[in-house]
């Protein structure tokens, strides 16, 4: 569950946090609706929260998890100790490895699949090394163990939390909360140059729009994106032409895009994403009944794939949004971690 509660007043803050703990009841009605009444005190309900939370003031994801704790426990479901909680980015990124290997099969030997996960907050890297050189020049916070179905697997796992989409999209436009409450007007080649806007996010509205002198276009809005990365994210040069599932805000900005099918999903090299990003960000009359941050958000894209993660441009990528019917992400993963004993350590 993600919220997008940010920087406000006191009252709007408590109206969020109440409506974000009603829209938790309503599922649970819907769960009653398929569940039978039999099973609901031996089903155990969970809510692990992501970087929408983890990007709030301590305080306010506090408060909202507190009312969600209190529906959990009006509810005629089991409700295991700590079923309340912030997830660490780390998790976000095993339990989706975990998802989409299970799904296709992959748990097994050496054909398994390293996931990429981009959310709004953040971004998730995950695989399993194969390469003695990974294990031992990895930097420790960065490899995890966990046992699954009698196996014990050690992953390369890295969460960059301020690195997902839309905080991405603050981060390159240099937006501060307290400059936007200035009304401050913040200002980029990737958008079009006579672009003048606004965009709430995490309950605080930014004012964007295109560069004075009329600069735009792809290299000009690289170069913003770049300076973001370089030097933040860590780089393996095992997982350069590694196999890799991707999801999230890579599918949909894919789909956006005509890259692959909403349905279907595809495989797209990192040049695919690079070469979409150009065409969007140098011709945006083309695009201009999409979103003023397609550009960006491509641009973002093919960045954190070429220079943040160190992908070859041939690199292929299999983008899907399910896998035999079930949503990838780390959800199934974190079904079997309540499940089963999954144990982590350093």
């Amino acid at each position: 569950m993600q919220a997008a509660l940010g920087h406000e007043s006191t009252s709007t803050s408590s109206i969020k946090v109440m409506q974000g703990a009603e829209s938790v009841r309503s599922l649970l009605h819907l769960a009653q609706d398929d569940i039978p009444a039999t099973h609901w005190k031996t089903t155990p309900l969970v809510l692990k929260a992501t970087a929408g939370l983890r990007l709030l003031p301590e305080h306010q994801a506090e408060a909202l998890l507190l009312e969600v704790r209190k529906v959990f426990s009006s509810s005629p479901f089991l409700v295991p100790e700590n079923s309340v909680s912030i997830m660490e980015g780390t998790d976000e990124g095993v339990l989706a490895w975990i998802t989409v290997n299970f799904l296709t099969g992959r748990l097994h030997g050496d054909r398994s699949v390293g996931t990429l996960d981009l959310g709004g907050g953040s971004t998730q890297i995950t695989f399993l090394p194969l390469a003695k050189a990974t294990l031992d020049q990895s930097p420790g916070a960065f490899l995890t163990s966990i046992e699954l179905f009698n196996s014990t697997y050690r992953l390369y796992t890295r969460s960059y939390l301020g690195l997902g989409l839309k905080a991405a999209r603050l981060a390159v436009l240099g937006a501060s909360v307290s400059a936007a409450q200035e009304k401050q007007i913040f200002r980029s080649p990737c958008f079009p140059a006579a672009l003048d806007a606004e965009w709430t996010f995490a309950g605080v509205t930014y004012r964007y729009a295109g560069q004075a002198d009329g600069l735009v276009g792809f290299d000009a809005c690289y170069s913003e994106v770049l300076h973001i990365l370089q030097g933040n994210v860590h780089q393996v040069d095992e997982m350069r032409d590694g196999r890799f599932y991707a999801f999230s805000y890579y599918y949909d900005r894919a789909v956006d895009t005509n890259l692959i099918e909403h349905e279907d999903g595809g495989a797209l090299a990192v040049r695919d994403f690079a070469l979409k990003a150009r065409e969007v960000c140098d011709h945006m009359d083309r695009f201009a009944s999409q979103s003023p941050f397609l550009c960006m958000d491509l641009t973002y894209i093919t960045a954190l794939l070429r220079d943040g993660f160190g992908f070859e441009e041939d690199t292929t990528l299999q983008l899907t949004k399910k896998v035999r019917d079930v949503e990838t992400g780390w959800a199934l993963g974190a079904i079997f971690l309540e499940l089963q004993p999954l144990v982590h350590s350093g």
